[in-house]
């Protein structure tokens, strides 16, 4: 059994849809809620926080539900079917809500619906691909995640001129259709969807990966929530850093932002391939490293070194030395992302794959709202020192390379 490439870029075109979704979600949500709404800065933080608090409690549930549900259409798809359209309806409900409560109403149905089908359909990836080419294929996946996001910001912000409603209906579209696809095309492995064999609830798992005396699936989960929270407090402040320590503005920021998200996209599949010809863990340990080594760069060189103006690209716009080091941190951030998942899921056996698949995302779900709160104390502390971005994230690398770095499993399976 090789990796079937069609089927795969379709699964990924699921998450294609979903990054649209999060991506429009993020970037013209906080403009409904301050103008239409008028809602103070701290209430705005607050509700973009629901989305990771509704996962964090939703998602590993409904991946060890997935892997104990049995249905003549598969275990992942019921779930797919019901999550895709009601996210949907959702998202097409948000632009067009004029009161507070009805617009609360179809966000609190966004964050359910999203939250019940994104494990399933991931976890679909491991169901459908063999251990050997895991890695490739969450490198499609992230792939088409990574291109979801880039069309979500350049196209979303064109329709929002002509209409505000427009990339909302986009994402809308994508999911339904991307979901039809899935459906249609995406058979999951009878031999698993017949089996009658007892999966362990959620928390029966969690107490088996505890007891473990290998504690690889322990390190490995921690391993993720550190590299999380180092990546998800620089993201969410950047753009201050940007503009408060490199004198630079809001758009600049966001643009090496977008400097190290293209790499990443462009890097995703060669991160895949080269995941499965050294290994995943080196090549996750190397991305650490490398990664590190980048945002140290950022802290220590001068801020004049840092906004040297090396060149101008079309649709990167102006690339400065810290583009570049941006650049290096997008590739490292690929080869850690694209390989830690099929790490996770190869810790286990078939039937708990969507539980497995839950605990991913319930460590870095869990990272994600923890970072952002701790770098700003940090920062609200220190008088405002944005620079400290940089040297805080280096130290949460180091915790992950030696959470990784005593982990034994998670290797691709030989053929």
């Amino acid at each position: 059994m090789k990796l079937n490439f069609g089927k795969t870029f379709l699964l990924g075109l699921g998450f294609f849809g979903v990054s649209v979704i999060w991506s429009v979600y993020n970037a013209f949500v906080p403009i409904f809620l301050a103008d239409r709404f008028l809602m103070a800065a701290g209430f705005i933080g607050f509700f973009m926080t629901l989305d990771n608090i509704a996962a964090l409690l939703i998602q590993p549930a409904v991946g060890a539900w997935s892997d104990r549900l049995r249905t003549p259409i598969g275990r992942r798809m019921p779930f797919i079917l019901i999550g895709a359209p009601l996210a949907a309806i959702a998202f097409i409900m948000l632009p067009i809500s004029k009161s507070l409560f009805v617009f609360f109403l179809a966000a609190t149905m966004l964050l359910l619906s999203m939250a019940i089908w994104r494990t399933p359909v991931v976890a679909l990836m491991p169901d459908i691909t063999p251990s050997k080419y895991r890695s490739q294929a969450n490198g499609i996946i992230n792939f088409m995640g990574g291109l979801g996001a880039i069309i979500a910001f350049l196209g979303g912000a064109a329709l929002y001129d002509i209409n505000p409603n427009y990339p909302f209906w986009l994402g809308a579209g994508l999911v339904a259709v991307s979901a039809v696809l899935v459906f249609l095309f995406i058979k999951e492995p009878k031999e698993i969807v017949e089996s009658e064999k007892e999966t362990p609830s959620l928390i029966s798992s969690v107490r088996l990966i505890l007891n473990d005396p290998d504690k690889s699936a322990v390190r490995m989960l921690l391993a993720i929530f550190f590299w999380f929270i180092a990546y998800n407090g620089i993201e969410a402040f950047f753009t201050l850093y940007a503009k408060n320590h490199l004198g630079l503005t809001e758009s600049d920021g966001a643009r090496l932002l977008g400097q190290l998200s293209l790499l990443f996209v462009l890097f995703s599949l060669p991160a895949g391939y080269i995941g499965a010809a050294v290994g995943r863990r080196k090549t996750i340990m190397v991305g650490i490293v490398v990664m590190a080594l980048c945002i140290a760069a950022m802290f220590f060189l001068p801020i004049d070194v840092l906004t040297i103006l090396l060149t101008t690209l079309p649709a990167v716009g102006k690339v400065p030395v810290i583009g570049v080091i941006l650049m290096v941190a997008g590739i490292s951030w690929a080869s850690i992302n694209v390989n830690s998942l099929p790490m996770v899921v190869d810790m286990t056996v078939p039937e708990r794959v969507g539980t497995y698949t839950g605990l991913y995302y319930m460590f870095s779900t869990m990272a994600a709202i923890l970072g952002p709160i701790v770098y700003g104390f940090i920062i609200q502390f220190s008088g405002g020192a944005y620079s400290l971005l940089m040297l805080i994230s280096p130290i949460f690398m180091a915790m992950a390379l030696i959470s990784i770095s005593g982990v034994t499993r998670g290797e691709a399976e030989k053929a």
